[in-house]
């Protein structure tokens, strides 16, 4: 596979066709089954950097393949937003890293954007079987919008319907494919790898996985405009379940969040789902406070 293109311009300066979001997340890689993998303090964790940043490229080049002329932006979005390897993603491509910043795990997704790929994502906190499945942290442990659960890929899902953004892609273990199914009818999955608990999986070799990602992703593009997107009307209701109780203390402060149901839920009413979706981010940060 070609990581290098042909130019050291700016890789959008020329790009003529649709505008395509990759978000990459390092869960749902295939080969990476542990934490230690996934945390930059686990001995694993340069490997999967590798193992993240080879399925995304994949998923770039099958984006251009179905669309040479497409403006890629690859977000990373696993923990830190700084896992995928600069100096190794595909050049024909705008990475974005580092946090926080404007919608989280899908930074660089606006009103222009004609589709978003999920790459290496997992299944919501609860469901499963399904590899190192939560929602968005260890601080929250469900997401409710209306009464419905949405783990990572729902909230992400939702946020880019509500830009009017078609998911047309994920790929993950077996139980991710299935919950993105459930929300987006026409999304096509790729699933390199089958749960066999939360730290447990039988996958494809990476470069199969590769293989199959770069070319679903080539015809997800391709049909693009078969995919409606995930969009819910507002306003909404949404609870959350705190893993810490001093979290709810501080979630409290936040204007218009109360307490809710048990000593672990807090509630809010959004005006539209891109107010939801920010308040969710910030009480994802609100969850790494420790107590003084």
């Amino acid at each position: 596979m070609d990581n290098h293109g042909s130019t050291g311009e700016d890789p959008t300066s020329e790009a003529k066709g649709p505008r395509i979001l990759i978000s990459v997340d390092m869960e749902g890689v295939s080969g990476i089954v542990h934490p230690r993998e996934t945390n930059p303090d686990g001995y694993d964790y340069g490997r999967a950097r590798a193992l993240m940043t080879a399925e995304a490229n994949a998923a770039v080049a099958g984006v251009l393949d179905a669309e040479p002329g497409a403006e890629v932006w690859v977000a990373d979005a696993h923990g830190s937003y700084r896992n995928l390897l600069p100096e190794e993603i595909d050049r024909r491509a705008r990475l974005v890293r580092g946090k926080p910043r404007p919608l989280g795990m899908l930074g660089g997704v606006d009103e222009r954007t004609d589709a978003v790929l999920f790459v290496g994502y997992h299944v919501r906190a609860g469901a499963g079987p399904g590899v190192l499945a939560h929602t968005m942290s260890d601080a929250l442990l469900d997401v409710r919008v209306d009464g419905r659960s949405l783990g990572e890929i729902g909230l992400n899902a939702a946020m880019a319907g509500h830009l009017g953004v078609p998911v047309v892609l994920l790929s993950g273990d077996d139980a991710a494919c299935a919950e993105v199914r459930e929300l987006v009818p026409g999304v096509r999955t790729v699933a390199v790898k089958e749960a066999l608990g939360q730290f447990a999986a039988a996958g494809l070799h990476p470069e199969e996985a590769r293989e199959r990602l770069r070319r679903t992703a080539a015809e997800a593009v391709a049909g693009r405009e078969e995919v409606r997107p995930f969009a819910l009307s507002g306003p909404q209701t949404v609870e959350v379940d705190l893993a810490a109780a001093h979290t709810v203390d501080l979630a409290v402060l936040i204007p218009g969040v109360t307490r809710a149901g048990g000593a672990r839920t807090v509630t809010f009413t959004a005006a539209d789902f891109g107010e939801a979706y920010r308040v969710v981010l910030l009480l994802v940060q609100l969850g790494s406070i420790r107590p003084a």
